[in-house]
């Protein structure tokens, strides 16, 4: 090894040893006759010095360094006269004795600082410098350590992590496919897995009984801060369990990584019907980090001649506590946040509960005081309250209050990002129908299992089945969702005849699934956790970005390496494709 020690090592228990570091520069400071230069590796940093009254020639060489050279220096451990209790190596210093540059560098674009100058990207597009800032080393250091309490988790467990294929078969459902040409068979095309669950199925037919993969899966599909074209599953499969097995198993190793990677014990996660989330949350992943339910007003305040509550389909709000100091000003800020495009409200009634005890609302032509305190009533409001109140369709009018609802819980703190609210929404429908194609999909995946007892319904009340399935969801984020699948080839069937596919398209595309159902499959179910996701609010963070090593941008572009690009006219040749662009 070059070094004897790291920079995050030493501390008043070497004083006197003689030792070697290697590291980058992380600043210097000139101070009369002394120089001190900060040296930083992943472990730490420690200070070095250097004296003209000890070694002139080796004191002014070390005057040429600049931020980010590479050095190895040898020295002896001293104590510090003015000593900082903020890092672990505070107490010592470094007196140098011998010094070597093993890479001098250019002044990078950005400061290497913890609070850096550096725009996202900037910072982007020399990533591998970023990567050096200690707040996005500690979040691959967190991601590590989460990845090794995975594997020990379901070790014990007798998880065996089998790999499967990247090159695979493109399926139709959920996201586009990324797909791969293939220059052995001209014309045809591998497709990139959106998830491995056909074979994580398979390997259940197989006969594997519990199968886990930490996995990258890949969709083509509209990027925001909590998506990356190539982002990473915890996915889990298991046989001859129930839906009840799978729920307690993986409460058990979300509340095993709050435990051993936060130090948190988690009490026992509270369940929530899907039904129930959207009724009362506008939301299949709602954010219990603090109350503001839904409050649906139809038996109250229709039939006062205000026509835009009487004409529609649902007329609900929240209670946004200690707001009806809210100015006018800030109530209209508040209507024209919920007017933009991405959430297309027409308007928003409100009502302050005064701390006078009066009541004051927008639509006092139509609602007297008395009528006003049923409202209050009805939101079990208080003094200093302000109620917020939307109308419209009931399925649109519930996610745009939603967003409200989200909104004003951001506007008064109650969204701590040291607060952790985890649940499970269960009993999903198994179909959604979709406007534009006109036809059902499948809210999860083609091989969920529906409830036994609702298989009736296929054929009469599609929307109203229910599916075996389960998402967990913390702070208002999906981390994790999974279902009991289908094991039987006539079901399978009867599950892709619902969803359009005809007999012969259903072969086509999934035949070597339905056939394996022939020899002899269990049940099984199973369950796939967004890793990138769970490793971004164990970080504390918005985005997922900042947990992966090299991501791309809202574009679907990695600007580091300049990806996508083009590639040489040859390799189109033999690949037999051309393009149209």
């Amino acid at each position: 090894m070059l070094r004897t020690h790291t920079c995050g090592e030493l501390n008043i228990s070497h004083l006197g040893q003689t030792v070697t570091l290697c590291g980058w520069v992380q600043k210097s400071r000139d101070l009369g006759g002394t120089t001190f230069i900060d040296v930083r590796d992943r472990y730490g940093l420690t200070q070095l010095i250097f004296n003209t009254d000890s070694d002139a020639s080796l004191r002014e060489k070390s005057r040429g360094l600049g931020r980010e050279f590479v050095i190895k220096v040898t020295g002896n451990v001293i104590e510090r006269a003015s000593k900082n209790t903020k890092i672990p190596t505070g107490e010592i210093e470094i007196a140098v004795t011998d010094i070597e540059v093993l890479n001098a560098a250019k002044l990078p674009p950005f400061l290497i600082e913890d609070e850096t100058d550096g725009g996202e990207e900037l910072r982007a597009k020399y990533r591998y410098l970023d990567l050096r800032r200690n707040p996005i080393r500690n979040n691959l250091v967190l991601r590590h350590k989460m990845a090794q309490e995975v594997r020990k988790y379901l070790d014990k467990l007798d998880f065996i992590e089998v790999e499967t294929p990247v090159l695979i078969k493109s399926t139709p459902e959920g996201a586009r496919d990324f797909v791969v040409p293939s220059r052995m068979n001209p014309g045809e095309f591998y497709a990139l897995p959106q998830s491995p669950q056909t074979f994580k199925q398979l390997l259940m037919v197989s006969g594997f009984d519990r199968y886990f993969q930490i996995v990258k899966c890949f969709r083509d599909e509209d990027l925001r801060a909590d998506r990356q074209p190539e982002f990473t599953q915890i996915d889990c499969e298991l046989s001859f369990v129930s839906q009840e097995d799978i729920l307690n198993i993986f409460e058990g190793l979300t509340r095993h990584l709050f435990k051993t990677v936060k130090g948190i014990d988690l009490v026992e996660l509270p369940r929530m019907l899907y039904s129930d989330a959207m009724r009362l949350y506008g939301s299949d992943k709602p954010d219990l980090r603090f109350g503001m339910e839904f409050v649906e007003l139809n038996d109250i305040v229709k039939g006062k001649g205000f026509s835009i509550f009487d004409n529609a389909e649902l007329v609900v709000g929240i209670n946004a506590k200690g707001c009806a100091n809210y100015t006018r000003k800030q109530v209209d800020e508040l209507t024209e946040w919920l007017k933009r495009p991405q959430i297309g409200v027409t308007g928003m009634i409100y009502c302050r509960y005064n701390e006078d005890g009066t009541l004051k609302s927008s639509v006092d032509k139509f609602y007297n005081e008395d009528e006003l305190t049923n409202w209050a009533a009805a939101f079990n409001a208080e003094k200093g309250d302000l109620m917020l109140i939307l109308a419209g369709g009931a399925d649109k009018v519930r996610k745009q209050l939603n967003e409200l609802r989200l909104e004003m819980g951001s506007r008064l703190g109650l969204r701590d990002k040291n607060t952790f609210a985890p649940l499970w929404v269960v009993d999903f429908p198994l179909l959604e129908w979709d406007e534009e194609s006109g036809r059902y999909h499948a809210m999860h995946h083609p091989f969920t299992s529906p409830k036994p007892e609702d298989i009736a319904m296929l054929d009469t009340e599609p929307g109203a089945v229910r599916a075996n399935a389960y998402d967990l969801v913390i702070n208002g984020t999906e981390i994790g969702g999974g279902s009991i699948r289908i094991h039987d080839r006539g079901l399978q069937s009867l599950m892709f005849k619902h969803l359009g596919f005809s007999p012969e398209e259903a072969q086509k595309q999934f035949g070597f699934l339905m056939d394996a159902f022939e020899y002899g499959a269990p049940p099984h179910g199973g369950i796939a956790f967004g890793f990138d996701r769970l490793a971004s609010i164990f970080a504390g963070l918005d985005s997922i970005r900042d947990v992966i090593a090299f991501p791309k941008n809202n574009s679907g572009r990695d600007v580091m390496i300049d990806s996508p690009s083009t590639i040489a006219e040859a390799q189109m040749t033999e690949l037999k494709i051309k393009t149209t662009v």
